[in-house]
């Protein structure tokens, strides 16, 4: 059966502060599904490898079908590691979130371009190209010019396949082959970062909500869950690899009460003992689902809460209030949870006045983790429809001590504005986090003036 070689290419940089740093799960569950197909797959995980290693072992490995992952953070390495294997291999192939959404970007370097869940059509597509059938009638795909497609430019040409309905069974999937993923680097990596080894599992796959920012290309506004049963042999799976704690990756893990309480109980029944995190909706998310959680080993919840002031949740599509946000938070922190929270500043629509609400609210949550960001319009978000031709470039990493984010756009408030709120807010809730009861005289001492400053700049 053919040989295949799926590429993750994430590279660390040197100033890389994340805290969040887990296995690509994604292209895990496509080598799964190949090699039960009955290909010799090979994973290529970049996490780790200075560049130059990686192409190296890419070559090593003589595969004839190519296939590479891509986000926007990683176009610039896809698309080289492209142009490396180009005469190297006899198909290549791009998947992914911006793939998915963008398949333009890629047309003129790969042959194909799969859309969405990449499982199933990538199983199809190495039986067509085996077969030497038309790849075009492969559901999901696209077909870029080095594979005859000619002029491709919008979902209605003869390069494009119908697209691939999303799975209904989820149980049915096999779990992603972690066993050629860089686990040890990885547990070595948890426990230098963290005190202790961490990885992913997804529970549930899409999002019903619609917020204006988010780019849920890949699974959409759809929503499919997996048993408790079959969440847990997975857990159980990976925990024998020798990780220590378990990251649920959904986009919304609380979003039904009823399945959480359920997998709680199914960790009792088991007799397992880990410790658990997951991103919850703040709407969804009360005390006795709080307590479920406690007792079955969650030590911490993250909330996208984006912002403080109402009508800007408004404009965001959020579809929550401030005071849900707080109720949420608050919630989680009486059941004796860890509480990390998400927002976004200066986004666009905001004024002066909605920015300094949103530092003041997250400052005066009993928060663990705040995760502050400007806004990014990425690829196939409503955000990026909205700010329309004031798009100025495309992602580009930052090498900076302080603020490692970039203005891809024209906006409302400047860079150096950004930057500044980035700072003032991350200086505020930290020492709220470490003064505890003693922080208010310190706050007000700061927050004043810095206030006035950020109103000056522009």
């Amino acid at each position: 059966m053919t040989r295949t070689l799926l590429i993750y290419p994430f590279f660390r940089r040197s100033l890389d502060r994340s805290r969040f740093r887990f296995p690509p799960l994604g292209i895990a569950y496509v080598a799964a599904g190949l090699r039960d197909a009955g290909h010799e797959v090979s994973l290529l995980d970049c996490t780790f490898l200075s560049r130059d290693q990686a192409v190296r072992a890419a070559r090593a490995t003589g595969a004839e079908v190519v296939g590479i992952y891509s986000m926007a953070t990683m176009l610039e390495d896809a698309l080289g590691f492209a142009g490396v294997l180009r005469g190297q291999c006899d198909l290549l192939v791009a998947g992914g979130p911006l793939p998915t959404c963008d398949p333009g970007a890629f047309l003129e370097r790969f042959d194909v371009v799969v859309r969405g869940e990449g499982e199933q059509t990538m199983v199809e597509l190495l039986a067509a190209h085996e077969a030497g059938a038309d790849l075009a009638a492969v559901p999901g795909v696209a077909l870029g010019r080095a594979a005859g497609a000619g002029q491709i430019a919008g979902a209605g040409d003869a390069g494009y396949a119908d697209p691939r309905p999303f799975g209904a069974d989820l149980d049915a999937l096999p779990f992603p082959a972690r066993d050629l993923l860089p686990n040890e680097e990885y547990i070595r990596f948890g426990r230098r970062k963290y005190g202790y080894s961490i990885t992913t599992v997804m529970s549930t796959r899409g999002c019903p909500y619609q917020c204006e920012f988010c780019s849920n290309v890949v699974f959409g506004a759809s929503y499919r869950e997996r048993s408790p049963e079959n969440v847990l042999d997975e857990v159980e799976q990976a925990l024998r690899l020798g990780y220590e704690r378990i990251s649920f990756a959904d986009d919304v893990f609380t979003l039904d009460a009823r399945r959480v309480r359920a997998i709680c109980a199914e960790i009792e029944r088991r007799g397992l003992r880990f410790a658990w995190e997951c991103l919850g909706r703040v709407d969804t998310f009360d005390d006795a689902t709080a307590a479920a959680m406690k007792d079955a080993g969650c030590f911490r919840v993250f909330f996208g809460i984006e912002s403080g002031n109402d009508a800007v949740l408004e404009l965001m599509k959020k579809k929550i209030t401030a005071a849900e946000a707080r109720a949420a938070v608050e919630c989680a922190h009486r059941a004796g949870l860890e509480v990390g929270a998400f927002f976004i500043v200066c986004y666009p629509g905001e004024t002066d006045d909605s920015v300094l609400d949103t530092l003041r609210f997250a400052t005066s949550l009993p928060l663990d983790y705040v995760g502050l960001t400007m806004p990014y319009p990425l690829p196939g978000t409503a955000l990026l429809e909205r700010i329309g031709g004031r798009l100025t470039h495309d992602w580009r990493p930052q090498e900076t001590l302080l603020v490692d984010h970039a203005l891809t756009y024209d906006g409302d408030f400047s860079a150096a504005k950004m930057r500044f709120a980035l700072l003032k807010g991350r200086t505020q809730t930290e020492t709220r986090r470490r003064l505890g009861r003693f922080a208010p005289p310190a706050l007000k001492l700061f927050e004043g003036p810095t206030e006035a400053l950020f109103r000056r700049l522009r």
